[in-house]
């Protein structure tokens, strides 16, 4: 950094406003959702870099919308933004988990992601284990690819994606699954 700045760790997270029983519940949803992050509050004046595991970084500006996204890429935000654990309910079919962190209001996020992350306007359809975040305040729908080959153990590893059905949504995936490696042979 270029400036005058400090550094705290966070013991309970964001209460966004709702004080010390606000924090308490917000750590406590992280922590049975696994979107259990660890959060440092940064004051001061002058510039900051962040960074972390060669990661590519993009600063996303929110201006009074919603963005969701996996904690896994979440590096900062900025503290006026409400931040909130919410269900999605997808977690079963990959290894994504069952809720995302959602950040509402006007400021930046700090995105990262494993190698340069793809931007795609909605309505599109995305692998579940290289989503990293999505704006607006609706949730994918599950699409299914499912066939006889799937119950002897044999598929692609793509028999189940995230389908962004609306318009008007931002969806950032990364050039990297969570898990797990496969080739693809294109027909």
């Amino acid at each position: 950094y270029k400036g005058d700045f400090k550094f705290d760790k966070m013991l309970m997270g964001p209460n966004n406003g709702n004080g010390i029983l606000g924090g308490l519940l917000g750590q406590a949803a992280r922590k049975l959702t696994k979107e259990n992050i660890e959060l440092m509050k940064v004051t001061g004046n002058g510039i900051l870099y962040l960074a972390e595991n060669a990661a590519h970084i993009l600063v996303i500006n929110l201006d009074n919308d919603e963005l969701c996204i996996e904690s896994e890429n979440l590096l900062g935000f900025d503290e006026q933004l409400k931040y909130e654990v919410r269900f999605i309910g997808v977690g079963a079919i990959s290894q994504k988990g069952l809720a995302t962190s959602c950040l509402k209001g006007t400021g930046r996020v700090i995105i990262k992601a494993q190698g340069n992350p793809i931007v795609l306007e909605s309505p599109c359809v995305v692998d579940p284990d290289a989503v990293v975040a999505w704006t607006g305040d609706r949730d994918p729908r599950i699409k299914t690819d499912v066939s006889w080959k799937t119950f002897i153990g044999q598929t692609s590893g793509e028999s189940y994606q995230l389908d962004f059905n609306w318009s008007g949504a931002t969806v950032i995936v990364q050039p990297c699954e969570r898990y797990g490696n496969s080739l693809t042979i294109l027909d």
